[in-house]
């Protein structure tokens, strides 16, 4: 069965919209890896200041391809702008002025792995 890799991302209040508009901006940068099965970005509602970053994968291999392939590329610079920072996910934006790179969007993050051993779906008519 499939992985989920759950990135939570800590974000200030004042950071909040940048962090949205740095993964708006690389919409579509994930779909193509192998083994991609899934993302979803969570805003929190109420009592927390993390966002979660839901990718789903076939394998631990395929995210840890794409891991040190394309998003790593992204993340240092490498690719167009993003949410940077590498494993933990620090966004860290598309370019700055003057060359600078940007002050990243979360304060702190944690990756959290989990292996699917259930799932269901709407039932077809």
């Amino acid at each position: 069965m499939s992985i989920v890799k759950i990135n939570a991302l800590t974000v200030p209040s004042e950071m909040r919209a940048t962090l949205e508009q740095r993964f708006a901006s690389r919409a579509g940068a994930v779909e193509g890896s192998d083994g991609f099965e899934w993302f979803e970005l969570l805003r929190p509602v109420e009592g927390t200041d993390q966002y979660l970053v839901y990718t789903r994968w076939r394998s631990e291999e395929d995210f840890q391809n794409w891991m040190s392939g394309p998003m790593q590329a992204a993340h240092t610079g490498g690719g167009q702008g993003g949410q940077g920072g590498g494993q933990g996910g620090r966004p860290q934006g598309a370019g700055g002025e003057g060359g600078e790179a940007p002050r990243p969007a979360a304060t702190g993050s944690a990756l959290w792995s989990f292996e699917v051993v259930q799932q269901t779906g709407p039932k077809a008519s």
